[in-house]
């Protein structure tokens, strides 16, 4: 169960890159405001998806609780 969250938690992350990547692209060569728009608010929501995995993730583990 803990490999397959983190193996979750690094496909968000990588998912929030690449989604960063394109939605910069876009703007540097002078793509479509809309297109931008819509990656962006895509990388929010993958990030909101990484950060609650991740959250899981500590929560499942302990947390550091010793």
């Amino acid at each position: 169960m803990q490999i397959a969250l983190n193996i979750a938690v690094a496909l968000a992350l990588m998912f929030v890159v690449v989604v960063l990547g394109l939605g910069l692209w876009n703007m540097v060569k002078g793509g479509s405001g809309n297109t931008s728009q819509r990656l962006m608010r895509l990388r929010v929501l993958g990030q909101a998806v990484a950060l609650a995995l991740l959250l899981g993730v500590l929560f499942l583990s302990g947390g550091g609780r010793g």
